[in-house]
C-alpha cells in the first residue's frame, strides 16, 4: 500500500510504526510542516508554515480554530502537490488530530482511508482546565475559548474513517458519538532496551555518576511546568532533602513550556518554583540537566530508588510507562491517566497531585525502604512487558490497524 502520515513534528507518535511499514513492503512518505527538524528515514515532503498566528482581538474565541484552518490549508495544498506534480495516490493517510493538519486531506484524495491519532479531547470540565486553582478558575471566557478549540477536533473526527488512541484515558475524552470510532492502542515500550540493571550507570552531563542502587530520585518533564506537577515536586523537596541527608534528586526537563500558559515577567516556572524553596534546600544535591539524551534518560531510570511523576488530567508522558519498564519505584499522582496505569500499592504509588506533605511522606519512604518495594517494581515491569511491549504487542497491532486488519 502507499501510506502517507501527516505530523507536523514528524516522526512524533509513528516513530516506530513508519519504519516497520516500510520493512513491510510498503510505500510510506511522511507530510510534516517546514520548520520541523526531527530527521527520518522516511521519504518526507513539507508544507509551507502559517505566517503567524491570528489577531485574537479580531478572531477572538475563534483564534485556534483560526490557526488550525490556516495550517490545514498549508497541509492540502502540499497534499494537492504531492497528488498532481509527483502522482501520489495514497491508500491510507494517517494523521495526528492536534494541529488541523488533516482536515482538507479527504478533498484531496477521497478514495483513501483516512485514520486519525486521536490524542485527546479538549473539554471545559473534567481534564485539565481549572483542575489546579493557583492557576485560576474556570470562568466562563476560558470555558468557551476550550469549547471554541474543539471545533477542527470535531470536524476530523467526522472526516475519518477510524481513529486511534494510546489511552482508556484518553479515548474516553472523546464525546461519546466518536467512542465507537476509536482503537486503543498504545505507542509501545522498549522492554528489551527499558530493563532493570543491576550494573546500570548513568553519567550526568556535569559529570556527575550514578549506579543502580544509589539513593537517586528522578523527576522528569519534557518542560519544567505546572502541567506535569513541577511546583508541587519543588514543594515537596526541601521536606524530602531533610529527611535524607544522602539522597541527590535529578531533575531533567527544558525551560520551555509544552502545555499551558507561560509565566509572566519573562520568567521560567523552572526558575519560579526553584526561587520559592532555593533557601530551604541544599542546591548541591539537586541537579538540573537541562533536557539528556535518551540513553541518559534510560541509564537513570535505571539507576534511580525512587521516580516521581506527577500530572494533571492531560496526554499520558512515555516517561511513566518507560520508567515502570526499567524497574523504578514510581510515585504518581492520583489523577486519571496515572491510576490507568498504577495500582496503589501494587504496581506503585500514588498521592494527591496538591499534597506536598503527603508527596514528601512517601518519596522519603521509598528512599529509605527501597527492599520494600522491590515487589512493586517487579509488578509494574511485569504489568508494561505483558500490556505494552512495543515489538511483541504494540507494533503488530498498530500496523494491523493500519493494514486494516485491525
Amino acid at each position: 500500500m502507499k501510506i502517507l502520515f501527516v505530523h507536523q513534528n514528524f516522526p512524533g507518535q509513528f516513530l516506530h510504526l513508519a519504519p516497520a511499514l516500510v520493512e513491510r513492503g510498503h510505500d510510506v512518505v511522511a507530510l510534516t510542516d517546514e520548520t520541523n527538524t526531527r530527521t527520518s528515514a522516511i521519504t518526507t515532503y513539507r508544507y509551507r508554515k502559517p505566517e503567524g498566528r491570528p489577531n485574537p482581538r479580531e478572531a477572538r474565541l475563534g483564534t485556534t480554530y483560526a490557526e488550525m484552518t490556516n495550517r490545514a490549508y498549508r497541509a492540502a495544498r502540499a497534499a494537492r502537490q504531492l497528488r498532481d506534480k509527483h502522482g501520489f495516490m495514497p491508500d491510507v493517510v494517517f494523521g495526528h488530530g492536534g494541529w488541523g493538519e488533516t482536515l482538507f486531506l479527504r478533498e484531496i484524495w477521497p478514495d483513501a482511508r483516512h485514520l486519525l491519532y486521536a490524542e485527546l479531547y479538549y473539554s471545559p470540565h473534567g481534564l485539565d482546565v481549572g483542575f489546579d486553582p493557583e492557576f485560576g478558575p474556570a470562568d466562563d471566557d476560558k470555558i468557551f475559548s476550550v469549547i471554541a478549540r474543539q471545533g477542527h477536533q470535531a470536524l476530523m473526527m467526522t472526516q475519518c474513517d477510524a481513529a486511534l488512541s494510546p489511552t482508556e484515558f484518553q479515548a474516553d475524552t472523546f464525546p461519546a458519538c466518536f467512542r465507537d470510532k476509536i482503537t486503543i492502542i498504545h505507542d509501545g515500550v522498549d522492554t528489551d532496551r527499558l530493563r532493570p540493571d543491576p550494573q546500570a550507570r548513568a553519567v550526568l552531563p556535569s559529570g556527575v555518576e550514578f549506579r543502580a542502587g544509589d539513593e537517586v530520585l528522578t523527576f522528569i518533564n519534557r518542560n519544567l511546568e505546572p502541567y506535569r506537577g513541577y511546583h508541587s515536586f519543588m514543594r515537596a523537596l526541601p521536606e524530602v532533602l531533610r529527611a535524607r541527608p544522602q539522597a541527590q534528586v535529578v531533575i531533567i526537563g527544558g525551560n520551555d513550556v509544552s502545555y499551558g500558559p507561560r509565566p509572566g515577567g519573562g520568567r521560567t516556572w523552572k526558575d519560579i518554583f526553584l526561587d520559592e524553596v532555593r533557601d530551604r534546600i541544599d542546591m548541591s544535591r539537586v541537579h538540573f540537566t537541562g533536557k539528556v539524551p535518551y540513553d541518559t534518560f534510560a541509564a537513570l531510570m535505571q539507576c534511580t530508588r525512587v521516580h516521581c511523576y506527577l500530572t494533571v488530567p492531560f496526554v499520558l508522558s512515555w516517561s511513566l510507562l518507560e520508567s515502570m519498564s526499567a524497574g523504578a519505584m514510581v510515585v504518581g499522582s492520583r489523577t486519571a491517566p496515572v491510576e490507568e496505569l498504577i495500582t496503589d500499592g501494587v504496581t506503585g504509588r500514588l498521592v494527591d497531585f496538591f499534597d506536598t506533605s503527603e508527596i514528601a511522606e512517601v518519596l522519603i519512604d521509598g528512599l529509605a525502604n527501597p527492599r520494600d518495594f522491590d515487589t512493586m517494581r517487579a509488578a509494574a515491569r511485569a504489568q508494561i512487558v505483558e500490556n505494552y511491549d512495543l515489538r511483541r504487542l504494540c507494533l503488530p497491532r498498530l500496523i494491523g490497524f493500519v493494514e486494516g486488519t485491525i
